[in-house]
């Protein structure tokens, strides 16, 4: 019920089908890093720039919301060291643990590079998440539908 809900609403956004979906992308996009309190204002400006709807925008930022924080991060911080050419466990063999017996302090003390792979991987993950699902709205929205 919620899932068609939603498509509703989807469907009475104002703008063309490009505009819904680039509010759309914009939103996925920023919501793909965490800049907590700040996706929704950035997400909202990329639209602005992107001529999309905003609406959509603010609303798409909560891809990331507290029950999908810690896995989208560690997927964002994941991808950032393969590309960065860092070794995948490298944090793990400095601890010689698993990821849930490291004490968090020392892997905030590592700073810069946890940030900068989970920066690049933000990017990475938004950009192919964001078009992604921008492309499949722009051809959802773009269908002939029949009249009731």
């Amino acid at each position: 019920m919620r899932l068609r809900q939603g498509v509703q609403w989807l469907l009475q956004q104002e703008g063309s089908p490009g505009q819904r979906s680039r509010g759309l992308a914009a939103g996925v996009f920023a919501g793909c890093f965490p800049f907590f309190g700040f996706q929704t204002l950035l997400g909202v400006a990329l639209a602005s720039l992107l001529r999309g709807n905003r609406i959509l925008a603010a609303a798409s930022t909560w891809i990331s919301n507290p029950f999908t924080y810690v896995p989208l991060y560690w997927f964002n911080y994941t991808i950032g060291k393969h590309v960065l050419g860092e070794h995948p466990g490298q944090i793990n063999h400095i601890y010689g643990g698993t990821a849930s017996s490291m004490p968090w302090n020392d892997i905030w003390s590592l700073g810069w590079g946890v940030a900068r792979c989970v920066l690049v991987g933000s990017t990475l993950v938004g950009l192919a998440l964001g078009m992604g699902l921008g492309l499949l709205c722009w051809l959802w929205l773009r269908r002939p539908r029949p009249t009731p």
